[in-house]
């Protein structure tokens, strides 16, 4: 038995108490075996020859278990590595093959729009060839209501730009590019909540030497707006100081669809935090009937629409609610009341409610009734009498242009079901043509005049003006006449010519083109005109010109300007601003502003131009408004 006495632990192995045993001394283990009878050490002998042998059949059966699961581990793990690396075998395969599919369709797409357009049977000229890339067969990339593999983000990667750094790994704000680097688990919950805009941040995207730039001049300016002007509509780069225009800012709303195209994943979530904290709109101040924005401000901007002709007034409280005309007189400018309709089309298509989609219907249906010059139109309208005022200006430029761009974009919005639109539109490039259309001296660059009063022309062309390059190739794919085309191309060279016939690269705000015989430039600068605000109309029309004809002449004239604004617009360690004279190498003088167009336009566009995949943000699934928003196009 065994006891716990004060003196310690004792073991007694059951002798019978006598004089000859004494618990208190201590016993040799020999004295102990030799009291014990014979029984007694035969079964004590027995008891360690079961444990021996127990013992040498044991433990060599543990080992043997032991190596034995060892060895299983090892073949799963080295199972597990075949099957793994089998699958990316098989992956490289896939992706290999379909990328080659899609270069195949990209070759065949460059041949066709080399192609003359042939005459059908019955001596009919047949439709414009498509462009590049919109026909059935389109590969669609995110956003999309159909998910993708990301296969179909690895097949992006051969589409980028074919200079000396295109088979570079790029890591672009810290995301990997590599496509079998996997995303972190906070990156994946995130996606999963918000899909549509987060398959922007995918890591699989590979961007060009040319829009890894273009991105660094983003994040360089968005960086120092948010160090001295964060949540104020305006920056002021120079002074490091901000100012309001609506106090909603501007900047932050108007730059975060680009920083989600270029994949700027930071970037994105600060602007999406501050849009969801601080933005209001119940300042107690007018504003700017025209400008995007959501559900909210679509309500607070509705009273705009109830004036007695339902051509909206151009400003109204948001805080009140109460809508006005400019204090400068009684009319609203031709292209407020018209550019307005894509966004509330697409406002009434998110929030299923038909009443912002209804009273923009209306403008454009007065509009559309309203007597015309060739289909052009002044660029005032009275909200009160509904009337244009007759002795306006007709111009693409200032309070006319997007009237017209406007009227393509609708139809296309519209899923083409709309043919009022298209007549207008087209009615209107007719008119174009045979009123404001003229070439200059001596080298013949076509360009767009105006019609002073609506009836005297003048060889002047604002750089809004360059936009239009765009819209006709835009149409031009989408059905229009040839000679669109045709006139797209003049266009865009004379626009790029405005940027290369200046000492610094960058484009006057308006030029004056000669038509006299004997003229030695074919045009001039007045001193007033000549400041750069970083506007971003040529470049959109260089993206649409190189997305729908493959010519990388486009490219390259792009790439020109965008170093011409890297060279004379950028302000040390504060981004961008906008110069007084373009004329000027030495002293082009810092106007001490960053337009918010130029985070939301002028390098988005440059970003698309740089983009060699047709089908990242595609013309057949999306059409930009007039701010360069990219809106869905809807079937009906």
């Amino acid at each position: 038995m065994i006891g716990n006495k004060n003196e310690g632990l004792s073991i007694t192995l059951g002798f019978p108490d006598g004089d000859d045993y004494d618990n208190k001394k201590k016993q040799s283990v020999y004295r102990i075996w030799k009291r014990l009878s014979s029984l007694q050490r035969s079964l004590i002998f027995l008891v360690l020859l079961l444990c021996g042998i127990s013992a040498i059949y044991i433990f060599p059966n543990l080992r043997q278990s032991h190596t034995t699961n060892t060895d299983q581990v090892d073949t799963a793990i080295r199972d597990e590595k075949d099957s793994i690396q089998k699958l990316v075998i098989e992956k490289d395969k896939e992706k290999a093959d379909f990328i080659a599919s899609l270069k195949r369709k990209h070759a065949k797409h460059q041949i066709d729009d080399l192609m003359k357009k042939v005459k059908n049977q019955n001596g009919n000229v047949a439709p414009p060839v498509k462009a590049r890339g919109h026909g059935e067969d389109n590969v669609l990339l995110p956003p999309d209501d159909q998910k993708e593999q990301a296969l179909s983000n690895d097949a992006r990667l051969d589409h980028g730009n074919e200079d000396e750094d295109s088979d570079k790994d790029d890591n672009v704000d810290g995301q990997l590019n590599h496509p079998l680097k996997t995303v972190d688990n906070d990156f994946k919950v995130e996606q999963k909540e918000n899909s549509a805009v987060y398959d922007y941040f995918s890591p699989y995207r590979k961007h060009s030497s040319r829009q890894t730039a273009v991105i660094d001049a983003f994040k360089m300016s968005w960086s120092a707006y948010k160090k001295y002007a964060w949540g104020h509509d305006e920056f002021h780069p120079i002074s490091k100081t901000h100012s309001e225009w609506f106090q909603l800012g501007l900047t932050i709303v108007d730059g975060i669809d680009t920083a989600i195209i270029m994949g700027l994943k930071t970037e994105y979530e600060d602007a999406r935090t501050w849009i969801q904290n601080d933005l209001v709109f119940t300042h107690d101040r007018d504003d700017n009937v025209f400008k995007e924005k959501a559900t909210d401000i679509g309500n607070r901007m509705l009273p705009c629409f109830n004036s007695p002709s339902k051509v909206p007034y151009s400003d109204i409280n948001l805080l009140t609610g109460k809508a006005h005309a400019p204090r400068w007189g009684p009319d609203s400018s031709t292209s407020e009341v018209t550019t307005i309709q894509l966004e509330f089309r697409d406002l009434s298509r998110i929030t299923g409610d038909k009443k912002y989609e209804k009273a923009v219907d209306t403008v454009s249906n007065h509009v559309h009734n309203l007597p015309k010059k060739n289909g052009l139109v002044p660029i005032f309208i009275n909200a009160n009498t509904g009337h244009f005022r007759n002795s306006a200006t007709i111009t693409l430029g200032a309070r006319g242009d997007s009237y017209y761009e406007y009227l393509l974009k609708q139809w296309l919005q519209t899923g083409k079901t709309n043919s009022m639109y298209k007549d207008d539109y087209k009615e209107a490039v007719d008119g174009m043509r045979s009123q404001l259309v003229r070439q200059s001296e001596p080298n013949k660059l076509t360009y767009i005049g105006e019609l002073l009063g609506g009836r005297s022309f003048s060889p002047k062309m604002d750089h809004l003006v360059c936009f239009l390059p765009g819209t006709l190739a835009l149409g031009y794919i989408n059905g229009m006449p040839e000679e669109h085309m045709d006139l797209a191309k003049e266009m865009m060279r004379t626009c790029y010519e405005m940027y290369n016939k200046m000492p610094t690269k960058l484009s006057p705000e308006i030029v004056f083109f000669n038509q006299a015989k004997k003229s030695k430039d074919d045009l001039f600068v007045k001193p007033a005109d000549s400041h750069n605000l970083l506007r971003p109309e040529t470049v959109e029309s260089l993206f649409y010109l190189h997305r729908i004809t493959g010519d990388k002449i486009y490219q390259d004239w792009g790439w020109q300007i965008f170093q011409a604004f890297m060279k004379y617009t950028k302000v040390e360690g504060a981004g961008f601003s906008s110069i007084n004279n373009v004329r000027s190498i030495g002293n082009p003088g810092f106007r001490d502003k960053l337009e918010s167009f130029f985070l939301a336009e002028t390098l988005k566009y440059f970003y698309l131009l740089f983009e060699d995949s047709i089908d990242y943000l595609s013309l057949d699934k999306y059409v930009f408004n007039t701010e360069g928003h990219a809106l869905p196009i809807y079937s009906q």
